[in-house]
């Protein structure tokens, strides 16, 4: 079927990655690399790489989340960027636009930095400037901060319910989530605590829209007008009522905005 992702685990930068393509062999628009929220297997955005069939999609799981085996070391959200330029040099895709989500727009901020000329347009949704964050719902962090709550099946789907929709009205379904390992989750963290991009966003030159929501929860919406404020000629864009996973709860609303966005950039 045209909308089946294309996976394998790939060896990059010292690390085994498990990649997903969708749509492989489209030429006629940029492809579109997807970055996930911590602890978030690929297969979650799976609904959104299907709605742009017109694109090729790539999705990789971070190393200890989903299908990713763990990593040997901890990493930096800088580490991460190089990793990601060799994945594309592997796939040999030599320019992309990006959409990061929550801790997977932290990365897309810093890849965007480093690897200017192979960084088309940029989308920043539900994400935030790294440690000098606006803080979220204290219940939501001090949850977010226990790997057990996110690495023991029986608990990983309430959390996600609870704190990934936090805010949001509309339904997304969890069915495809996959349990992190203690260790993927805890280095994960660890890297977006001790990053910030607030020097550098300044610096960002390509088409930026960042994309939030009222009620997120875990992000708030401060966070995006800080974005917004400090990366020149960027767009904003809000949403109401979708909760952190804004873009899987209103998919139809979001996907036309990215590619209206994508289209005209």
């Amino acid at each position: 079927m045209a909308d089946t992702a294309e996976k394998s685990l790939i060896g990059v930068g010292g690390r085994r990655l498990h990649l997903a393509r969708w749509h492989v062999g489209k030429t006629e628009h940029r492809p579109l690399l997807m970055l996930n929220g911590i602890g978030m297997n690929l297969e979650l955005l799976a609904p959104l790489a299907r709605a742009l069939p017109e694109r090729e999609v790539v999705c990789f799981d971070m190393p200890g989340i989903g299908s990713s085996p763990d990593p040997v070391l901890p990493y930096t959200i800088s580490n991460m960027a190089l990793t990601t330029a060799a994945l594309l040099d592997r796939l040999d895709l030599a320019e992309v636009d990006i959409l990061g989500i929550s801790w997977g727009g932290a990365l897309a901020q810093q890849f965007a930095f480093q690897h200017r000329a192979r960084t088309g347009n940029l989308i920043l949704a539900a994400t935030a400037a790294g440690a000098t964050m606006v803080p979220g719902n204290p219940a939501m962090l001090a949850h977010l901060t226990d790997p057990l709550e996110y690495t023991v099946e029986r608990t990983l789907k309430r959390n996600l319910a609870s704190i990934y929709n936090g805010g949001g009205s509309g339904r997304v379904s969890l069915n495809a989530a996959k349990a992190p390992s203690p260790l993927g989750f805890s280095y994960q963290l660890a890297a977006f605590a001790t990053w910030s991009s607030l020097p550098f966003l300044p610096l960002l030159r390509m088409p930026v829209l960042v994309m939030a929501d009222e009620e997120d929860q875990l992000v708030p919406p401060a966070n995006a007008h800080l974005l917004h404020n400090a990366i020149p000629h960027s767009r904003i864009e809000m949403f109401s009522g979708g909760g952190h996973l804004f873009m899987l709860s209103q998919r139809d609303r979001f996907v036309a905005s990215l590619r209206s966005f994508l289209d005209a950039a």
